[in-house]
């Protein structure tokens, strides 16, 4: 899942660092990929304070979610769907078909919460900005961030630009996609498939918009019965 798509699940919680927290797994591999950190398997590190906790908590709900979304049938059934959405502009070139179906379907997922308003972006916003302090840099010292300097550049930069509000736009999917995938290869879209993928995706998009939402609600009843 992506970052509205977590969010969505803490969309009326007032505790930011929770909020944070639920999209931190995803920031930490954004500022670089190599990083892999492991707060929740020593959560004992992090019992002296209540912004930790908090931020665990939310680590911990991130990972729960990825996990009942990528075993969901919604996922297999839906990435098969698009898939074949995108195979057409796929006959040539490196990108794996599959690899960007299961990145797209989650691009798709935070399009939709967005423009249909059932998350605010802006306050998604407001609380990282709130969160971004001395608690957050204190946490991922203690889980071992390889250059905490470097995350904060990220961090703020990741806030300053909005970026999550270009998704609204279904030629920004196309651009996302696209930067994900230069991360593997070299050169991996052409100008024409980026722009028969927007096309594939808008199709795709119409079908999917009036069941997307089942997959929230099933995925926040499941995460309502554990405890962080």
């Amino acid at each position: 899942m992506n970052f509205l798509s977590h969010y969505y699940f803490e969309r009326n919680n007032p505790d930011y660092y929770m909020v944070l927290g639920v999209v931190l797994p995803d920031l930490v591999k954004n500022a670089h990929k190599d990083w892999n950190l492991n707060p929740q398997k020593s959560p004992q590190l992090f019992s002296g304070s209540s912004a930790h906790m908090s931020l665990l908590k939310g680590w911990e709900k991130h990972l729960e979610a990825d996990r009942i979304f990528h075993s969901s049938a919604f996922f297999k059934i839906q990435t098969a769907a698009l898939k074949q959405h995108i195979l057409p502009v796929l006959t040539s070139g490196p990108v794996k078909p599959f690899f960007l179906a299961h990145i797209g379907l989650e691009l798709i997922l935070d399009h939709l919460l967005s423009i249909t308003t059932l998350v605010n972006v802006d306050t998604f916003y407001q609380q990282l900005t709130t969160a971004n302090a001395a608690e957050l840099d204190s946490f991922l010292t203690i889980a071992g961030i390889p250059d905490l300097d470097r995350f904060k550049h990220f961090l703020s930069e990741f806030i300053k630009s909005r970026y999550l509000l270009s998704y609204q736009k279904s030629e920004n999917i196309t651009y996302a996609l696209n930067r994900i995938c230069m991360r593997l290869w070299a050169n991996p879209l052409t100008d024409i498939q980026l722009q028969e993928l927007t096309i594939a995706i808008n199709s795709f998009k119409e079908q999917l918009a009036s069941a997307y939402l089942s997959i929230f609600v099933s995925m926040e009843s499941e995460l309502s019965m554990k405890t962080f």
